[in-house]
């Protein structure tokens, strides 16, 4: 199982406003688009293994 580390982030309003809606569009939680876009850049920027999971 993989370990999760929680933390407040601040964001502003319409950040996070643009963030939430396209988390319902892609029937995802918030946190869970967040995470998503986060790692997604992580990989691009080749930060994280292209294969590894979450």
């Amino acid at each position: 199982m993989t370990k999760r580390k929680a933390f407040a982030l601040r964001l502003k309003e319409e950040v996070f406003t643009e963030v939430e809606k396209w988390a319902k569009e892609e029937y995802r939680s918030t946190n869970g688009q967040i995470e998503w876009m986060l790692t997604k850049m992580l990989k691009e920027a080749q930060r994280l293994p292209l294969n590894r999971e979450n």
